[in-house]
């Protein structure tokens, strides 16, 4: 692994995130705020364990194909 490629990595990451939730909101923003205004209304250990286990996924789909 050559020198720097850590901050490459991250950076093409928070690109995709970003590319992705770009294209969430342009392609459906009514959905979006509906979505983000049920947000409160759902128990914290809910969404505490839903970003666990999304957590859980992302860093298992990384190391599948980063080894």
């Amino acid at each position: 692994m050559e020198a720097g490629s850590g901050f490459s990595d991250l950076a093409v990451a928070l690109g995709l995130v970003l590319a992705l939730e770009g294209a969430v909101y342009a392609a459906a923003p009514g959905f979006m705020k509906d979505m983000l205004s049920r947000v409160g209304e759902i128990p914290d250990g809910v969404l505490r364990w839903s970003g666990l286990v999304a957590l859980v996924a992302g860093v298992g789909l990384v190391w599948a194909v980063r080894g």
